[in-house]
């Protein structure tokens, strides 16, 4: 929810800045580094971004403050599922997982109603920059207090990393610590079950970065960034560029205000992402994926016949845009980034979340720096189409390779799925 403040009425050029850093910082993380201190450290540096650049006397020094958010984007990015999907009870690990997406959505409606409140306020995004200090500071505390991954400590003991029976008494504690009482006399009998399960990793198999590109791991490296590839290239960030104007043109007078637009959609794509929360558990990855990548397909060729046969139909464009917003927040937006957080082997998880956070922040920049150009030399109507044919092609990649996880424990999926 940090990224609440940094999210709102960026330039593409500032959008620019931050990939690349996002990019780096997912690229440079690999799974020896503790996955609860990457998180205190994203935490410490969005601390120094805000500072920066809430007090940046200058453009270059404010510049230089949204680079520092960029760093901690793509440290918490790349630390946070992995976090909550190793300590996460199997039985709600997908709905703790998108509420990762939910807070985010929340945290950036925040950042455009309190941009708009400042919008007229001298110096008012001194203020917006710096209300995600107090934000930082509870995230690093939290994140202080909280225990390691027990799944990670116990890797390490397998590799011989430790001595086998301190760190299972360790991971033991963890569980305690992550579960409350609840977990009662069961939490030895978990971990039991945990190094079970990771046995097959002998004391000499270190994780390459080779491995990534091999068997088992090869397949989760295509589920995950098939799944975070075509999250962004059925066309999500180029859909909301024409929102205001789809507003403005059914009516709606508030939409020649970019940012009351912004709101309204966020609200929008906030319910239908709590929605997702709610039932993912019980209905599964699966049918919501191909439930909501049937209605984006549906909603993009709506959008494509009104800019080329209904334009004097500005309903169908309205209907259509709001379809699209929904089906993708219950659908691509939360499960996407629940599947990698699942689908990687533990002891790679780090380096192939790293490299499927690569992708979907360079298929993003991809398609909104294309978007213009193709849009220019197709017509809106043909992009739209476009979108709506790789929307498609995405459908056909979830039915026949994305396996469905839901109630297996992660070593589960890695032996049934992989």
């Amino acid at each position: 929810m940090v990224r609440l403040i940094i999210c709102g009425n960026w330039s593409y050029n500032q959008w620019l800045i931050i990939w690349c850093l996002d990019w780096l910082c997912a690229g440079l993380q690999y799974c020896r580094h503790h996955r609860r201190w990457e998180l205190i450290s994203s935490a410490s540096v969005y601390l120094i971004g805000a500072l920066v650049t809430a007090l940046a006397p200058d453009l270059a020094v404010m510049v230089i403050g949204r680079f520092v958010f960029g760093i901690g984007i793509g440290l918490a990015m790349h630390a946070a599922p992995m976090y909550i999907a190793e300590t996460a009870p199997t039985q709600i690990r997908g709905r703790l997982i998108s509420l990762k997406e939910f807070f985010i959505v929340l945290g950036m409606v925040a950042g455009y109603g309190i941009g708009s409140l400042l919008v007229s306020t001298v110096g008012g995004w001194r203020y917006m920059y710096g209300a995600s200090i107090p934000l930082a500071v509870i995230m690093g505390i939290g994140m202080w207090w909280l225990p390691e991954s027990p799944r990670w400590i116990l890797l390490r003991a397998i590799q011989g990393k430790g001595n086998m029976t301190d760190m299972k008494n360790t991971a033991i504690s963890c569980l305690f610590r992550l579960r409350g009482t609840i977990i009662g006399d069961s939490a030895p009998a978990l971990v039991d079950e945990m190094l079970d399960e990771l046995s097959y990793v002998g004391e000499e198999k270190k994780a390459s970065f080779l491995e990534l590109f091999r068997g088992k791991c090869k397949k989760a490296l295509v589920i995950g960034a098939g799944l975070v590839l075509f999250q962004q290239i059925t066309g999500q960030p180029s859909v909301l560029y024409y929102a205001a104007s789809i507003f403005q043109t059914a009516g709606f007078s508030a939409a020649s205000d970019a940012t009351e637009v912004s709101i309204i959609l966020g609200l929008f794509k906030l319910v239908m992402t709590g929605l997702a929360v709610l039932v993912v558990d019980r209905l599964g990855r699966r049918p919501l994926l191909l439930t909501g990548v049937t209605g984006m397909v549906i909603s993009l060729f709506l959008l494509g016949s009104y800019y080329l046969f209904f334009d004097d139909t500005p309903a169908i464009a309205v209907i259509a845009l709001l379809a699209y917003v929904g089906c993708y927040q219950f659908s691509f937006g939360p499960i996407g980034w629940l599947m990698i957080s699942e689908i990687f082997p533990l002891r790679l998880r780090g380096r192939g979340l790293s490299i499927a956070v690569l992708v979907n922040f360079a298929a993003n920049a991809l398609v909104t720096f294309s978007f213009s150009p193709l849009e220019a030399w197709l017509g809106a109507g043909i992009v739209f189409y476009v979108f709506g044919v790789i929307a498609v092609v995405s459908l056909v990649f979830i039915f026949f390779i994305v396996p469905e996880t839901k109630g297996l424990t992660l070593e589960e999926i890695e032996i049934k799925c992989l």
